[in-house]
């Protein structure tokens, strides 16, 4: 088995990336054909494959995370609505956050191998991408695309799965989210609480402390997946 540098794990690294011209993302270098041949299926079936969101920096997932425990970006609960942070305990506000955003280092997309995917057939030019869970079924615009794409994984076409499809008390649902097995599962399978407690130690993160202090459940919770 290929050992990853803790650089790679965290998302400090860019040295395995390579650029999709086609889908306008940063992939990590093996997912990039098997994303493409994807991407060829959906089209065959009618669909046009969008990218939302690909390889995403330590950097950029810890000013996410920064803005949002500053009350800069929205908070939202599982209804959709936004939180009044002042009324949380520290605890509860990490764990808020926890529901729709990744702490930095822990983060999927830092490895390269997860994808945001929409299908964008038919769609109004004018549509403003939200990612939620309505957009994917029902009447919801990408239902259809969602719908063969599930087909599509169930029928073992593709070696990309959905880590977050399922609600397990941790990371809320994400139909949108794709990860390719082959490479994300080692990544995962090496990326422990060590590592990650020891980079967020060293890092200007709000909320550190009540962080590190249940990074143990956060770990189970949010970043394991079965």
């Amino acid at each position: 088995m290929v050992e990853y540098s803790q650089q790679l794990l965290l998302g400090l690294d860019e040295c395995e990336l390579v650029e999709s011209p086609l889908l306008s993302c940063r992939v990590h270098s093996q997912v990039l054909e098997p994303l493409h041949f994807l991407a060829q299926r959906a089209a065959s079936a009618g669909f046009v494959f969008k990218v939302a969101s690909s390889y995403r920096s330590f950097e950029r997932q810890l000013l996410i995370w920064n803005n949002k425990a500053r009350g800069l970006r929205p908070v939202l609960n599982d209804a959709g609505e936004v939180i009044d942070l002042n009324r949380l305990s520290e605890r509860e506000k990490v764990f808020a956050i926890l529901r729709w955003s990744a702490l930095p280092g822990a983060s999927r997309h830092h490895w390269g191998t997860d994808i945001d995917v929409y299908g964008a057939a038919q769609l109004n030019p004018d549509y403003q991408l939200q990612l939620t869970v309505a957009e994917t079924q029902g009447a919801g615009p990408f239902a259809e695309f969602h719908c063969w794409l599930s087909d599509e994984l169930a029928q073992g076409n593709s070696d990309f799965f959905r880590p977050y499809v399922q609600d397990r008390g941790g990371i809320a649902p994400e139909p949108w989210h794709l990860s390719y097995a082959p490479l994300a599962m080692s990544f995962s399978g090496q990326l422990t609480p060590e590592i990650l407690r020891a980079q967020l130690a060293q890092t200007e993160l709000e909320l550190k402390q009540t962080v590190l202090d249940n990074l143990d459940e956060i770990y189970q919770r949010f970043i394991c997946v079965a």
